[in-house]
């Protein structure tokens, strides 16, 4: 088959907007994850630091690759704090705010939740959850005394190899986390501290 001119010019066409497609797709990657990198390295410049106090987990949950889990005290708020009253029956895709402060361990502790906006206070940090779903069993079991949250700084990457010790410290109540809470509630690991020393410190970039 014969390709005529304006075939040819067709495919021409066809392949240069192939071409700027792909180019723009690029370009948009590129601009999300430097965004992605600039977010972060503005967090850990910018933000409050605060000492975070690591809790064991269950020695089932094994090391996955080269991150380790890590829980939080803070990441089981208690209903104690809630202002405005206790939590609805039903929450689905909620986050709550939660205030810190730094308690006379040198930890900081919550002080005050809410499923609302905290204003901002001297000395204290406002630090918001990653969205969850909240039920409540209503009248056919006793009100949860806290509502289980993620922070999004539940995983540390750490060099291959060294994850089951830095597991180990952990379940020994020997790991904590200097963490930069930004001002708009999001935090980022700063350092992972064993025995109060930092061992690993995260670059900017």
């Amino acid at each position: 088959m014969t390709m005529t001119a304006e075939t040819g010019t067709v495919a021409r066409d066809l392949s240069r907007r192939m071409w700027i497609a792909a180019i723009i797709v690029a370009a948009l990657q590129t601009a999300i994850l430097g965004y992605m990198v600039g977010e972060r390295a503005w967090g850990l410049r910018s933000g409050v630091e605060v000492l975070l106090k690591t809790a064991p987990i269950d020695p089932r949950d094994l090391l996955r690759g080269d991150y380790v889990t890590l829980n939080y005290d803070i990441s089981r708020v208690p209903v104690s704090t809630l202002i405005g009253g206790a939590p609805p029956e039903s929450r689905q895709n909620q986050v709550l705010s939660v205030r810190l402060k730094k308690q006379d361990d040198g930890y900081w502790g919550i002080v005050e939740s809410s499923f609302g906006p905290l204003e901002p206070k001297p000395d204290t940090v406002v630090l918001k959850t990653l969205p969850f779903d909240y039920f409540s069993y209503g009248d056919s079991a006793p009100p949860p005394a806290t509502i289980p949250v993620t922070y999004g700084i539940e995983r540390y990457y750490v060099p291959e190899g060294e994850g089951r010790t830095i597991e180990d410290a952990r379940n020994q109540d020997r790991v904590a986390i200097a963490a930069r809470v930004s001002a708009d509630g999001e935090a980022h690991i700063r350092s992972l501290l064993l025995d109060g020393k930092s061992v690993y410190e995260e670059p900017l970039y």
